[in-house]
């Protein structure tokens, strides 16, 4: 079973998506189906291996705190760009890593590159500082405990790390 349907929530997830963005039809429902069948077997041998979620209920609440980040910042930026140019403060931090698992170090990354005035730039030859851009910095220890408190602990909390 687990050949012909590796990741059952991963493909039940991609139908909903798929009608949710293209409109309810049978042949939508159909072509739905067949990629929600083939993309993870596609992907699968790629994903086999990282850490697994030990907190799902914790990953669902970090989706949503990252969700409400994401439209705070826009808003944010959206202010910043409006205003003229003397007002921002662009910068570089470097940003210290706790974990070491390149799965939820990943996920931290994307989730400081969605939030609209950050940008994950690369990571360190030791793999334990994390290199962000900065469209408006003013304090850095400020930001690297933001960072901390609302992605890093509960990256580490979910994945048990």
């Amino acid at each position: 079973m687990k050949r012909l349907l590796p990741m059952p929530w991963h493909s039940v997830m991609l139908i909903a998506v798929w009608l949710l963005l293209n409109g309810f039809s049978y042949g939508q429902l159909v072509l739905a189906v067949i990629l929600a069948w083939l993309i993870p077997i596609l992907t699968y041998p790629y994903v086999r291996g990282h850490a697994p979620v030990k907190k799902p209920l914790a990953m669902m609440t970090y989706s949503l705190r990252l969700l409400y980040d994401i439209v705070v910042a826009n808003v944010d930026v959206a202010r910043r760009v409006v205003l003229p140019n003397r007002y921002l403060k662009p910068g570089w931090l470097a940003y210290p890593l706790s974990m070491t698992e390149p799965f939820p170090v990943t996920l931290l990354a994307s989730s400081v590159s969605l939030t609209p005035g950050t940008v994950s730039v690369e990571f360190s030859e030791d793999r334990t500082c994390l290199y962000i851009h900065v469209l408006h910095l003013e304090d850095e220890k400020e930001l690297q405990a933001f960072i901390f408190k609302r992605y890093e602990q509960p990256l580490k909390e979910i994945f048990g790390c």
